[in-house]
């Protein structure tokens, strides 16, 4: 019975040694595939580095503003009685655009007028009652100031009913009219914008750096996209001061405005020369990884794996400088050469020495002059 169980007891611990033996070759085979493991290469889409020469710009966002621009409002409270324009009219400097009703100021003119006659006539006959000796002085001193007295009533009541005829202050292009005929209008309340177009006003503010480049006479060209607007004008005017929040400073051109294109309010966008033209390597925007320590590229190269030491397209980070941008592409002027070939899209999945897998049937934007549809 003792020699059975010793005989089992060699054939449980040689079957349990041989499971062992065999796990430990399974998991060393583990190990070292897992050290040779490779992770697949990263699809990406490249484009070539080009020198390109581009102008010496600044652009910054501005706003349209008319020349001359106000609210046209009532002087006086009174009922419009007449309206003489149509929403959006052009009209020229004093041409009449709204009446109030003048019926009361009117009765009273009459009223004055009557007085002011009769006082003219006692002042004629008072004169020459003074002169003959008859009347006194101090008679003739009152017909007098009676009659100053009744002509200043007709000026300030004539005066009144100017007020209530509502000219245009300046020529220009009217919006759309907020008042109606036969309506109350309290002293000050809006009847109509009216706006001189052209010429026009873009304001916009450029930093404090570049306001020693900013000169009364400096060329701007000035568009909008939205409405393909493109229109040179001149600077004419700059603040006296930099803003303390933006640190820029507010600058004024002036420019024709040829059919009224471009309206107060808009958004534009203004490019001034600074300088001498320069050389660039242009690229997508989405090719550039943002970072503190300093903005990268990746170069695509030939690279060695050194385990195997098996050739490999990868990738090389690249510290570049950037200087400006135009539409979809951002201006690189250093850290690289003509004919690198650079990743355009998938920079956010890769790392120095990635393998890469380049596929461009679909470029990411590379347009200097973008025209985005609506959706």
């Amino acid at each position: 019975m003792a020699k059975r169980m010793v005989w089992m007891l060699v054939l449980v611990a040689a079957l349990v040694g041989s499971l062992g033996f065999i796990k430990y070759g399974q998991v060393k085979a583990a190990i070292a595939n897992g050290a040779s493991f490779a992770p697949p290469p990263t699809s990406v889409t490249t484009v070539i580095a080009q020198k390109e020469t581009w102008p010496s710009t600044l652009t910054v966002v501005g706003t349209a503003e008319a020349i001359h621009g106000v609210t046209v409002s009532a002087d006086l409270p009174g009922t419009i009685d007449k309206i003489h324009f149509d929403s959006g009219q052009w009209v020229k400097q004093g041409d009449v655009l709204v009446e109030l009703d003048t019926r009361q100021e009117r009765a009273q003119l009459a009223n004055v007028e009557a007085q002011r006659d009769l006082a003219k006539i006692n002042y004629g006959r008072l004169e020459q009652l003074v002169k003959e000796g008859v009347t006194a002085r101090s008679e003739y001193d009152t017909a007098t100031a009676n009659q100053k007295a009744t002509e200043a009533q007709v000026g300030e009541i004539k005066a009144a009913i100017a007020r209530k005829m509502i000219h245009a202050p300046f020529s220009g292009v009217l919006g759309i009219r907020q008042a109606n005929l036969g309506q109350y209008l309290a002293a000050g309340a809006a009847i109509v914008s009216l706006q001189a177009l052209n010429p026009i006003y873009a304001n916009f503010g450029v930093p404090q750096q570049s306001a020693p480049q900013m000169t009364i006479g400096h060329g701007v060209r000035v568009s909008n996209n939205g409405t393909s607007i493109a229109l040179n004008g001149r600077i004419t005017a700059l603040d006296s001061v930099v803003n303390e929040q933006t640190r820029n400073i507010q600058v004024q051109a002036t420019l024709t405005n040829p059919g009224n294109k471009l309206r107060p309010g808009m958004f534009v966008e203004v490019e001034l020369p600074l300088g001498k033209p320069r050389e660039v390597f242009p690229l997508p925007a989405s090719a550039i990884s943002y970072a503190p320590y300093g903005d990268s590229v990746f170069v695509v190269t030939d690279l060695k794996d050194p385990k195997s030491g098996n050739s490999y397209k990868g990738v090389r980070q690249q510290v570049v400088k950037i200087d400006g941008s135009k539409g979809d592409q951002v201006a690189i002027v250093s850290g690289l050469n003509p004919g690198d070939e650079i990743v355009s899209a998938g920079v956010f999945r890769l790392r120095n020495s990635a393998p890469v897998l380049i596929n461009n049937k679909v470029q990411p934007g590379n347009d200097p002059n973008p025209h985005p549809q609506d959706n």
